[in-house]
């Protein structure tokens, strides 16, 4: 079974800086063609898209994360990471871990982890 666990949350200043990992377990040497991505959920808010990055390594942001959020992965690890820089308290939220395979063969299916709690707060 496929399994997202992220790791790296906590309470932040305005200003200061988390990396969330997600660290993938259950598909072994697959995870290379695994799409993945992190969303969030904040109070009163519907899940949101923030960022996420293509088996090749293509990315793309939500234009409210947009120059202060980086996404990355390690195939070698079995991860994927999110660099949030410049936080702000609107990006309080539980973020999600999402791997998401798509092939022709099947139907496309996604994973998630349980969630972790960012605060950013004075």
């Amino acid at each position: 079974q496929v399994q997202l666990v992220e790791s790296g949350g906590g309470l932040v200043q305005p200003g200061g800086s988390l990396r969330l990992s997600c660290a993938a377990s259950g598909i072994g040497s697959i995870f290379s063609i695994y799409h993945m991505g992190w969303y969030r959920q904040a109070p009163g808010n519907q899940r949101e898209f923030v960022a996420t990055i293509t088996v090749g390594g293509s990315t793309n942001v939500a234009d409210s994360v947009k120059g202060r959020f980086t996404i990355s992965r390690d195939n070698t690890k079995n991860t994927v990471y999110l660099q949030m820089n410049t936080l702000k308290p609107e990006d309080t939220a539980i973020y999600y871990c999402n791997a998401h395979i798509s092939l022709a063969i099947m139907t496309p299916r996604d994973y998630w982890g349980q969630g972790i709690q960012v605060t950013v707060s004075s």
